[in-house]
């Protein structure tokens, strides 16, 4: 029996239909996708992809120094945006289902 997330991500068309696995071996080697957006200095805003065909966003205040390493802590203690902010922000993810 194929998962279900497989079968989402084999229904995918565009770019990201090759990011998700469709098979067991390939969930084993899968690695996220991360993207973020400042919303301003001190608010930083981040995407991920999950392994089972989905997406979330979460925001976060961080201290602004380097958004290069203060995304982990955003995903780590976020607050999860709704779908429709998260899909304003990150218009690349506009065929993958966002995460419950």
């Amino acid at each position: 029996m194929t998962h279900p997330s497989f079968i989402r991500a084999q229904k995918l068309t565009g770019h990201l239909r090759e990011h998700f696995p469709k098979s067991v071996a390939e969930a084993q080697a899968w690695t996220p996708i991360q993207r973020t957006r400042a919303l301003a200095s001190r608010v930083l805003v981040v995407a991920q992809t999950r392994v089972v065909c989905q997406w979330a966003a979460y925001c976060d205040a961080v201290p602004g120094m380097n958004h290069q390493n203060e995304w982990q802590a955003v995903l780590d203690h976020g607050a999860k945006l709704s779908e429709d902010t998260a899909r304003t922000l990150f218009p690349e993810f506009d065929r993958v289902p966002y995460a419950d």
